[in-house]
């Protein structure tokens, strides 16, 4: 792996950690804002709980070494969260600030996906 890669992974894969950990613990103690938001957008408080402890242990799974299945499945995990609050801002007819967290979190993801190390990818021979 060229080390120009190595260094787009780890940027692309802490950012996306420290993004996925911080807006989980926001959603594991529900802030008052995040009840209000989800509200809005027409899903259940609890919701807030399942998504925080999902993001939490899939960050886990980024960053720890094997385990390449989890990996696949918290990268595919973190895909459909990030396009579904985007395109539930969308619908909702949210302005464009509120698409921009999902959206660089979106970005992060798919980045630190293609550019993980060989070491982290699941092999198919």
């Amino acid at each position: 792996m060229k080390r120009r890669d190595k260094i787009i992974y780890w940027v692309a894969t802490i950012w996306l950690s420290l993004g996925m950990v911080s807006t989980g613990i926001v959603q594991l103690i529900q802030m008052e804002e995040e009840v209000e938001k989800m509200n809005f957008l027409g899903y259940p408080s609890y919701f807030l709980l399942i998504i925080g402890v999902w993001k939490l242990l899939g960050v886990i799974a980024i960053l720890l070494p094997k385990f390449k299945l989890v990996k696949e499945w918290a990268y595919a995990g973190f895909f459909f969260l990030t396009t579904g609050a985007i395109i539930t801002h969308l619908i909702v007819g949210d302005g464009a600030v509120e698409f921009f967290g999902p959206t660089l979190l979106l970005v992060l993801t798919i980045t630190s996906w293609y550019f993980r190390p060989a070491d982290r990818k699941l092999s198919y021979n």
